[in-house]
């Protein structure tokens, strides 16, 4: 079985083009993609979660 990709959050913060504060915000109000913590403290974003993220925000922008 492949493993899914996984970004980290500078990565996914420069492809959205939002600051981490931005992001964080919407994440307190549930409207970010999911983050995924790792044993080691780190965040990662799956890029299907991402891109599925995307989908649901050009949806709410019509």
């Amino acid at each position: 079985m492949a493993h899914p990709q996984m970004l980290k959050l500078p990565e996914v913060l420069d492809e959205i083009g939002m600051s981490r504060a931005a992001f964080y915000r919407m994440r307190a109000r549930g409207q970010a993609p999911r983050l995924r913590k790792l044993p080691n403290g780190q965040v990662r974003v799956s890029r299907a979660d991402l891109d599925a993220w995307w989908e649901s925000c050009t949806v709410n922008a019509a």
